[in-house]
């Protein structure tokens, strides 16, 4: 397997996707970076938020899959906030900026608790159509860290590397879960000592989700059976709390199963998004429905009979 940085998709996606950088905020420091493709004239696109170590780029995978089949995906980058409430406000500022009224949110980690976070912000004027949350979590304190989080602003940058890279898997992990936490180590070196410092400081400072405000709302929870920095106790919690979501369970993939599982976890997007299909909350260019719904109904099908014979 090569090295994620120089395999072929990679380097197609960077060439043909481009990043766009843009303000909201009076703070003209607070840039959003991002990566948009696939019909503009979908208004209720699916949009992608990192991790803490991540980058817009860190879903690559799903940009091409989805796209390919007709799909409008944003993929996010964060700019330096220090509180939720600050985020959130800056998001739906973004939401404005790019004209879309209502979106299909796609978190992993950090980026499923501000998935979350964000869709209770706006409940009362909904901006959240569907949530997909991967090895998320819905109460920081599972971290133990709330009481460090108002301290990341003046560690250095190798102090707060160290203590993200000390959630990252250790002991043997397949090629491609290797490959995918290289990738994830190089994205992580790209980030400045603020931008970790405040990322850390949102994954940490205490708040949880409150279910009732969002209880309307369409939910996909993706995890892995394998180790990941959750503990068995968050995932619990995740579906006490959303007991109609729909559960998509890999057997392995560590934190970052979007890069080394990708096939997987696009198919589990593409079920979840095609429930949406037929109305005005349809991320999907509407020509392309039938021939992707046959795909992924002969996907889905083959999946299930190879998890049956094993």
């Amino acid at each position: 397997m090569e090295e994620i940085k120089v395999s072929p998709d990679y380097n197609w996606f960077r060439s043909t996707v481009p990043l766009k950088r843009i303000i909201v905020d009076d703070d003209d420091s607070k840039v959003w970076s991002l990566y948009d493709a696939g019909p503009k004239s979908i208004r209720c696109p699916i949009v992608f938020l990192p991790p803490v170590s991540g980058t817009a780029e860190v879903f690559f995978q799903q940009v091409l899959a989805l796209t390919g089949w007709g799909y409008r995906v944003i993929s996010l980058q964060y700019p330096i906030y220090w509180d939720l409430m600050e985020f959130c406000d800056g998001f739906r500022k973004l939401l404005d900026h790019l004209q879309l009224d209502k979106i299909h949110l796609f978190g992993a980690s950090l980026g499923g608790f501000l998935a979350q976070k964000f869709a209770e912000y706006t409940h009362k004027s909904p901006r959240v159509h569907s949530l997909v949350l991967c090895n998320s979590f819905s109460d920081t304190s599972i971290f133990n860290q709330t009481w460090t989080a108002n301290s990341f602003w003046m560690m250095p940058a190798f102090l707060l590397k160290k203590i993200v890279l000390g959630n990252f898997a250790k002991g043997p992990v397949d090629p491609k879960m290797a490959d995918a936490i290289d990738f994830m180590v190089d994205r992580l070196e790209t980030l400045s000592q603020s931008e970790l410092a405040s990322r850390l400081t949102l994954n940490c400072q205490n708040s949880y989700v409150e279910p009732h405000k969002i209880k309307e709302v369409a939910v996909t929870i993706i995890d892995v059976f394998d180790q990941s920095a959750l503990s068995l106790e968050a995932k619990e919690e995740m579906y006490k709390l959303y007991p109609n979501a729909r559960r998509a369970h890999l057997k392995t993939g560590g934190n970052f199963p979007y890069l080394c599982r990708s096939a997987e976890v696009n198919l589990y997007i593409q079920i979840h998004l095609r429930q949406f299909h037929g109305t005005r909350y349809a991320a999907i260019d509407p020509s392309m429905v039938s021939a992707e719904e046959l795909e992924v109904q002969g996907s889905h099908l083959s999946s299930k009979q190879d998890s049956e014979e094993q």
